[in-house]
Formats: structure tokens, C-alpha cells, sequence
């Protein structure tokens, strides 16, 4: 006989991270940074202890995220990855009989957060052009909502909210709700018109924001993220996080990346001008896509999502493949670019 799991989890896949490529292959499939990391960053994890504990508090990492973003300390919190956080989240806010609500298609880890939480997954779907229709989201509320997700820049589809319309949608969302605004690309962003959520936070009593290392200052393999919020509600994520989970080279690899903004800045620049160079190679060729604004391109092949996928494949590109309804694809090194371009311009041919 086997023993008895909660039936909703049994049958619940696990999150699957973007294929690896062979070796003669790019992959564009996690939205890495493909930068190396920075030798500053190399001598900070170097110099780490890993045979102690780390500071549970993340002390000085919190201190100096903070400073940044002109809060106190106690309104900042740092997990082992912004999705962590967003476990946290959503088992501090929600449980059986409650609603988390967000926009789909959105990060895929999202629906399995909301399962585990043993909450209700209730979803709306994203505009035509891929970003999330906030009216239609802040109609969905409900006085079972307990939490929502707004995703921007949205992974996978790249498109961003506006200022204007996140302004609008948090005066609809009773201040009993709590909103998370998942920015984790927004270092990426270069619409004018895209909301910011730091300076929104002391408007909005029930906003959190997220924001990781793992993307721009290419910490993916740390694993660290933060949020910044209302001390209590950060205080709630703390009692339910697992303990010691932000290992001591994490923290000092943050700190080192912090000391190194500027180098990361030239990065992000590089990764711009590519991902629009991308963007515009795409649309020439006949692409629809949305107007990209992560680090990341949204392709919408639909039903033929599968055997676009096997095209770009064959041309030595791993994407994020979303069947039916489209693929995502990293803005990589600057040698993939071409290689991109090819194998897109093939689909549309023969696809």
C-alpha cells in the first residue's frame, strides 16, 4: 500500500526549468544573463564560509537593498530567489476556500505556488498583445481573493503594464488584498510608460515588489531575490520561509554585484540594443510579436508551436517551448543572434 499524499499534489507536475543545450548549441531557453560573471563576484563567493551557518537575516544584504530603495530595513526581505518569495507569499496570505488571481499565460511556476498554498487558481487572459488586461483581472476580484499576481515585464510574453493602467487597477483592488508586482526583468525595461513599482510603495499600503539577481546581474545559480513591502506582511513571509535558505556566497555575491552596478549597466545596455535588434530582424521577416521589454522575445506559432520549435532546434537554438501557444527565446550571446534570425525566417517560410 502507499502512503496518502493531498490528491492535488500527486497530481501536480513539477516546475521544469529551460532545457540545456548540447554543446554546439545556444540556449536561449532560462533568460539567463550570458554575460561571465564578473570577477568581483567570482572573489566575493570565493571568500565565503561554507562551513557555517549564513546569517538567516541576510543582514547586510537587506541593509544595503534598503538604503537603495529609501525603506527600512524591516520592509525589506531576501529569499532564495524571488520565487521563493512568492511561495512565501502566497502561504502566508492564502489557504483552502481562497482565490490567488493572476493573468495567463504568466510565469509558469504560478499555478503550482497557488496549489500548494491550497488555494484557487483563478486566471484571465492576457490581451492580444500579450500583456495582462488589469480591467478585466480587477473585475475577477472577489471577497475570496486574497492575492494577486501582476507579472511585468510578463514572463513569457515580454509585454509590460503601463504606469497609468497599474494606478488604475490598484484604486479598483480593495486594500485588503494584497498585490505582488513580479518584476523580475525590470532592469530590462525601456518604456517610458512601463510602472515602476519602488516609488508607487508608499501609496499603496498593499503592494509588494519583487525584484531578484538572478537575471540581470546574472546570479541565476545563487539563487537570490527580494521583496519590498509592508513590514508585517514581510514579517508573515519570514515565519513561513525555510530557514538559512540564502546561502552565505548568495549574499556576498549580491553585495559584490551591488558594488558593480555600473558594469552591469553596460550589460543591460548590450542586451537592450540586442533584444531590439532582434525584435526588429523578427518583425521584417512577418512576426507578430509583442514589444518586447525583458531580456526575452514571445513568439505566438500557436498551433504550430511544436514543429516551430523542432526548426529552431535543428538550427542549434533551445527555446522555451509553450505548446499551443507559442515560444519564448532568450536574448543570448551575440553569436546566436544571426543563428536566431535564421532559423525564424525558416518557420515563416515553411511554417
Amino acid at each position: 500500500m502507499a502512503v496518502t499524499l493531498r490528491p492535488e499534489i500527486a497530481a501536480l507536475d513539477p516546475y521544469r526549468q529551460g532545457r540545456p543545450a548540447p554543446a554546439d548549441a545556444f540556449k536561449l531557453s532560462s533568460n539567463e544573463n550570458p554575460f561571465p560573471t564578473l570577477p568581483a563576484v567570482v572573489d566575493a563567493i570565493a571568500a565565503s564560509s561554507v562551513a557555517r551557518y549564513p546569517d538567516g537575516a541576510a543582514t547586510a544584504l537587506r541593509v544595503r537593498l534598503a538604503e537603495r530603495a529609501g525603506v527600512t530595513v524591516d520592509e525589506v526581505h531576501v529569499g532564495a530567489g524571488s520565487v521563493s518569495i512568492l511561495h512565501q507569499l502566497a502561504q502566508a496570505s492564502s489557504g483552502p476556500g481562497d482565490e490567488i488571481l493572476y493573468s495567463w499565460r504568466s510565469f509558469e511556476a504560478y499555478p503550482g505556488i497557488v496549489t500548494v498554498s491550497g488555494a484557487t487558481s483563478v486566471t484571465v487572459p492576457n490581451l492580444p498583445d500579450g500583456s495582462h488586461d488589469l480591467e478585466a483581472m480587477a473585475a475577477a476580484v472577489t471577497d475570496r481573493t486574497r492575492l494577486v499576481l501582476v507579472c511585468t515585464p510578463n514572463n513569457p510574453t515580454s509585454a509590460t503594464v503601463t504606469a497609468a493602467a497599474f494606478e488604475t487597477f490598484m484604486a479598483a483592488v480593495p486594500d485588503t488584498v494584497l498585490v505582488v508586482l513580479d518584476e523580475a526583468y525590470r532592469e530590462f525595461v525601456t518604456d517610458a510608460d512601463a510602472v515602476d513599482g519602488l516609488p508607487l510603495l508608499e501609496r499603496h499600503p498593499n503592494l509588494v515588489v519583487l525584484r531578484t539577481f538572478s537575471k540581470a546581474y546574472g546570479l541565476a545559480g545563487l539563487r537570490v531575490g527580494y521583496a519590498i513591502g509592508p513590514s508585517y506582511v514581510l514579517d508573515a513571509c519570514r515565519a513561513t520561509a525555510i530557514a538559512l535558505s540564502v546561502t552565505e556566497p548568495a549574499q556576498r555575491a549580491a553585495l559584490a554585484a551591488l558594488d558593480n552596478e555600473d558594469v552591469y549597466r553596460a550589460q543591460i545596455a548590450e542586451l537592450v540594443e540586442r533584444r531590439d535588434r532582434i525584435r526588429d530582424g523578427l518583425r521584417a521577416q512577418g512576426w507578430d510579436l509583442p514589444e518586447p521589454q525583458g531580456n526575452f522575445v514571445w513568439l505566438p506559432t500557436g498551433d504550430r508551436t511544436a514543429a516551430a520549435a523542432q526548426v529552431f532546434e535543428a538550427h542549434g537554438i533551445v527555446a522555451r517551448v509553450f505548446a499551443p501557444e507559442g515560444i519564448r527565446i532568450t536574448v543570448g550571446e551575440e553569436e546566436s543572434v544571426e543563428t536566431l534570425l535564421r532559423a525564424a525566417d525558416e518557420v515563416v517560410r515553411t511554417l
